[in-house]
């Protein structure tokens, strides 16, 4: 029979819904059960691509004798960390306390009141590698708590007066030095791979707010370029990277990026997008171009539901089998591809031992001898692979990951000449604002019509951050309004008025443990260091200077940090740069601008802002006062913080302005 999450919308609880656990949703009715019975919290937290929570929930949670052990001795919650990023912190803070290490699937033992107690990630269902069978752990955990109750109770409350050390800091009165960045360059070094690009060993993650970094260092920095330039070749050229159909998986197995994880996430190719396309503007290096498009165009192609918003996943397995849909034997390539069979399994490095359990995941040796077979060994390997099963999508649409892939759909769009992204990208933000913004507030996802959980800081910060891409990219003022709500609406929930940052729940949400704030990039940036950006940008735009103090506030507060740590901060830095920058404010005034605007947008110009305002008259920004075409012709002015050059109506003259 269905258990309680058959009504949820979320897909990964969905997968749980005909487990023979009695499943919670997380909420009152679970938490007001524990307390009824007196009996502890069991909190599994996973998403739907997840590999080895779906290994767990056929070895375990599918298992009617443990099933009954959890129901006996336990209230079960299943919480989907993408619905819930509030609650996925709070209880990863305390798995790494206990444990040293975190990830998903991720189990949690907590008091009815919620304080955690014990926890960790995969449980096999019997002793394997050091770790306890499920069952013997559940069993041992039960007993724990009835027979030393005090005992565990006192663990919980020391493990919370342990956690959110985060929310100790608090914003100095020091100067921010600029000399951080060098010093983060410094540290990044030292954790390079300059044989294969990245940082540290296996697993390696893509880290592109990293290689943004360097390249917003790269002009004048050449091992920040070199880091970028081998780290960017190497994806490109590797298993992680999908050489067929496009898109990144979500991270490399190995140290070369040959054998990926396989599950492709939303927000990784979103960043990797915006990446590849500002690394073509730095190098003009057309692999980079190509690798971009190809991305944009799964997003597109695979991506999108029928509103224009964006799934938030691929699963890594299918049929069961991860990587399954991926993999290719010799003979498999020989039957798709024809006489072209030979030309395909060179160029994409394949032999009949394979590099992936007996088959060939697909890699880059260079560039084709013969490009015509390989577009058409391509199409017919992608052709076959479509016969496959596919593996499965997360179809919920969230609001933070929609305004990350809006922003680099727009940037990026504008700077390789595709106006079909920057439509995709407009489409898809007014989804969010109109199926998403419900009497003024932000939510944080939804799917098949039905929107769940009030929004986050991240969702409000990548709403800031898309709105201000599409202002960027359209010159349509109805996007700075909607970035002006996404920051105003941003300040009065999150904002902390005493220790500055952003919490990541609103002041109107439900009350756990601790009240965190995000602010370490992880996957995708923290809410802060997007704060800290866009707001410094939104500033330049309006004039505003408020919005400035408050992202001072936060680089004050996590600068020195960052600096030391420079893997956990590379949005945050970048954004101590843009602060620490000549700030190059770009007005493009005039009916017929298209080239002046071009010759912006064919520049890596990460500290500046653009405004194009092609009807005269134009007053939605102090930018744009005392500005207007010269002697009919669309002008450019260009200025620093406020002090402007002459104004210009060549592009030729615009160019040599930015260099």
């Amino acid at each position: 029979m269905p258990n309680r999450l058959s009504t949820e919308t979320s897909p990964y609880l969905l997968q749980h819904a005909t487990n023979p656990v009695d499943w919670f949703p997380w909420g009152d009715d679970a938490l007001d059960e524990a307390l009824r019975r007196d009996v502890p919290i069991l909190l599994s937290i996973g998403y739907a691509a997840c590999h080895w929570c779906h290994v767990m929930e056929r070895e375990s949670f599918e298992d009617p004798a443990v099933a009954e052990l959890m129901n006996a001795n336990f209230v079960s919650v299943k919480v989907d960390r993408e619905e819930r990023p509030d609650i996925d912190a709070v209880y990863m803070e305390a798995v790494q306390a206990m444990t040293g290490h975190g990830g998903w699937p991720m189990t949690v033992f907590l008091t009815p009141e919620g304080a955690p107690f014990f926890g960790g990630t995969y449980f096999p269902p019997q002793d394997r590698h050091g770790l306890p069978g499920f069952s013997k752990l559940l069993l041992a955990i039960s007993e724990a708590w009835k027979q030393r109750r005090a005992e565990v109770e006192g663990q919980g409350r020391k493990l919370i007066d342990h956690m959110g050390s985060l929310l100790k800091l608090t914003a100095s009165q020091e100067e921010i030095p600029a000399s951080l960045l060098k010093d983060a360059v410094a540290q990044l070094a030292a954790t390079y791979d300059p044989t294969h690009g990245g940082f540290g060993g296996a697993p390696k993650f893509p880290q592109p707010m990293i290689v943004d970094l360097l390249l917003r260092l790269s002009k004048d920095d050449g091992a920040a370029a070199e880091m970028a330039r081998t780290t960017l070749d190497s994806m490109a050229a590797g298993g992680m990277y999908d050489q067929l159909g496009g898109g990144f998986a979500r991270y490399s197995v190995d140290a070369s990026w040959t054998v990926p994880h396989f599950e492709k996430m939303l927000y990784d190719n979103a960043q990797l997008l915006r990446t590849y396309a500002r690394a073509h503007l730095v190098f003009g290096s057309e692999r980079y171009r190509n690798v971009a498009r190809s991305t944009a165009a799964w997003m597109l192609s695979e991506m999108r539901d029928q509103t224009g918003g964006f799934y938030s996943s691929l699963d890594a397995d299918s049929e069961g089998v991860e990587g399954l849909y991926y993999v290719w034997s010799i003979d498999e390539v020989n039957r798709a591809a024809g006489s072209d069979a030979q030309a395909v399994i060179e160029h994409y490095g394949m032999t009949p031992d394979g590099n992936f359990e007996g088959k060939n995941i697909p890699v880059y040796t260079g560039p084709p001898s013969d490009p015509a077979a390989i577009e058409r060994g391509t199409e017919a390997l992608l052709q076959a692979r479509r016969k496959r099963v596919p593996p499965a999508t997360d179809t919920k649409v969230l609001s933070a990951w929609n305004g990350l892939a809006i922003s680099a759909l727009a940037e990026s769009g504008a700077s390789l000449g595709e106006p079909d992204w920057i439509a995709a990208a407009s489409q898809a933000m007014r989804a969010i604002l109109d199926l998403s913004r419900i009497d003024g507030r932000l939510m944080r996802s939804y799917r098949d019509g039905v929107v769940k959980h009030l929004g986050f800081a991240e969702d409000y910060a990548f709403v800031l951050e898309g709105c201000l891409a599409l202002f960027e990219a359209t010159g349509e003022p109805q996007w700075l309004e909607e970035a002006c709500w996404a920051a105003d609406s941003a300040i009065e929930l999150f904002l902390d008025h005493e220790k500055g940052g952003f919490f990541t729940t609103g002041n109107d949400a439900e009350r756990l443990v601790i009240r965190n704030k995000e602010l370490l990039d992880n996957a995708v940036p923290a809410a802060n260091s997007v704060f800290a950006m866009e707001l410094q940008r939104l500033a330049a735009l309006t004039g505003d200077r408020s919005y400035e103090e408050v992202a001072a506030g936060i680089l004050s507060a996590v600068a020195k940090l960052a600096a030391q740590n420079p893997l956990a901060f590379g949005h945050l830095l970048g954004a101590v740069d843009l602060y620490h920058s000549e700030g190059l404010e770009i007005v493009i005034v005039g009916a017929a601008s298209d080239e002046l605007v071009a010759e912006v947008h064919d520049r890596f110009l990460p500290n500046s802002v653009l405004i194009v305002a092609r009807e005269a008259g134009a007053n939605y920004s102090p930018l744009l006062e005392g500005r207007g075409p010269i002697d009919g012709r669309a002008a450019a002015y260009v200025c620093v913080r406020g002090v402007c050059d002459r104004p210009v109506t060549d592009p030729q003259a615009l160019a040599s302005r930015l260099g």
